[in-house]
C-alpha cells in the first residue's frame, strides 16, 4: 500500500487480537503507533516491532483520571495523534437477570466510559489543528443483539451513538468519527477474553447453555481474519470521505440486514399507532 503522508496512531489494546492486527497494519504501511497495554511486560515486545516507530503505552483505559498526561507524553514523544483508534475492551457473557450491577459497571467502564475518556484527551488537539480521524471500534452486537451477551450489546449501542453524535460536533473542525463494527473475527474475544458469569437459574438453561457451548467451539475457528481487518482500517484513514458506520465480515451484514428488513417490516405494521399520537393539526 503506498501512504504518501505517514500518519501518527494512537490505538488502544495492543497486546492481542483486533488490537494488535491493528498495530501492526499500520507499522507494516510505514505509520507510527502509540499503542497501549496495560501490562510492562507486554511494552517491549511493542516497542521491538518496529524501532523507532511502534511506542508502547502502559495504560489502563479505566483509569480515566491518567488519561489526560498519558495522552500528553505519548504527543511529546511520537507527535501529534492524527488517529485516535479505540479499540480496547473485552466482551461479558450473561444472562441480564443473572448478571451483577458491577459487571454492568466494569462493562460501561472498559467499553464506553475508557474510549469516551481517550476521546477527550485528543480532542482539543485535533480541533485546534482542524484535523483527525476517531475510530470507535464497537461490534455488530452494536446493531444487533444476541441473547447472552446483553450488557456487551448495551455498551456497544451506547458507543455507536455517542461515535455518531460526535462526528455531528465535530464535523466542521475536520474531525472524522467513524464507528468499526466487526463481527466474529479469529481473536481470544470468546475465549479467555471473555468475563463470563456463573449460571444460577435453571429457567435460562434452554437459552444460554447452546449459546455458552456454541461461542466457546467456535473460539479460534472465526470467520474474520484480524490482517484484513486491519487493510480495511487502513483504507478507512485514507479515505477522503470516511463513512459514519463500517462493518467487517460476511456475517456482520447478513445479520444487520435481517435486522433492517425486521425493522422496516416491524415500524410498517405499526405506522397507525405510531401517528396517531400528535395533537391534530
Amino acid at each position: 500500500m503506498s501512504i504518501l503522508t505517514p500518519k501518527t496512531f494512537l490505538i488502544t489494546g495492543v497486546s492481542s487480537g483486533l488490537g494488535r492486527a491493528f498495530a501492526e497494519g499500520a507499522l507494516e504501511a510505514g505509520h507510527r503507533v502509540v499503542g497501549t497495554v496495560r501490562r510492562e511486560t507486554d511494552a517491549m515486545p511493542f516497542a521491538a516491532l518496529a524501532p523507532g516507530r511502534a511506542h508502547p503505552l502502559v495504560l489502563d483505559v479505566t483509569d480515566f483520571d491518567a488519561i489526560p498526561a498519558a495522552v500528553t507524553g505519548a504527543e511529546q514523544v511520537a507527535g501529534p495523534i492524527d488517529i485516535l483508534v479505540n479499540n480496547a475492551g473485552y466482551g461479558h457473557e450473561g444472562a441480564l437477570e443473572e448478571s451483577s450491577m458491577d459487571d454492568l459497571e466494569r462493562q460501561f467502564a472498559a467499553n464506553v466510559f475508557g474510549p469516551v475518556a481517550m476521546m477527550q484527551a485528543v480532542l482539543p488537539g485535533m480541533r485546534d489543528r482542524r484535523r483527525g480521524h476517531i475510530i470507535n471500534v464497537t461490534s455488530m452486537g452494536g446493531f444487533v443483539t444476541m441473547p447472552g451477551i446483553t450488557f456487551y450489546c448495551g455498551s456497544k449501542f451506547a458507543l455507536e451513538g455517542i461515535s455518531e453524535a460526535l462526528g455531528k460536533e465535530v464535523a466542521s473542525f475536520g474531525i472524522r468519527v467513524t464507528a468499526l463494527a466487526p463481527g466474529q473475527f479469529r481473536t481470544d474475544w470468546a475465549g479467555r477474553s471473555m468475563d463470563r458469569t456463573p449460571r444460577s437459574i435453571a429457567d435460562y438453561d434452554e437459552v444460554m447453555n447452546p449459546i455458552r457451548a456454541g461461542r466457546q467451539a467456535k473460539s479460534g475457528n472465526q470467520p474474520g481474519d484480524p490482517a484484513k481487518a486491519a487493510q480495511a482500517l487502513l483504507a478507512l484513514v485514507e479515505a477522503p470521505h470516511p463513512p459514519v458506520r463500517l462493518f467487517l465480515g460476511e456475517d456482520a451484514l447478513g445479520l444487520v440486514e435481517q435486522k433492517l428488513h425486521a425493522m422496516r417490516d416491524e415500524i410498517a405494521a405499526w405506522e397507525t399507532v405510531s401517528r396517531a399520537t400528535s395533537f391534530p393539526s
